[in-house]
């Protein structure tokens, strides 16, 4: 594995990471979780997706191709 890979799944699980922390603490201070705060959620998870999602896809095409 080489440093891009650890840093893209660092930053993957940094972002899933700090949306659940993000949805506890807002649950906790304000009793519900904010728009604002869902919409971060969303945007990471789908970032965190797309890091894991799109290097599994590119390793599957270049095990086809060798």
């Amino acid at each position: 594995m080489n440093a891009k890979s650890k840093i893209q799944y660092a930053c993957a699980v940094l972002l899933i990471t700090s949306s659940i922390v993000l949805a506890f603490i807002s649950d906790f201070v304000h009793g519900d979780v904010p728009s604002g705060t869902l919409m971060y959620i969303a945007q990471a998870f789908l970032l965190a997706g797309s890091i894991f999602g799109l290097e599994a896809y590119l390793q599957t095409i270049k095990n086809k191709l060798t």
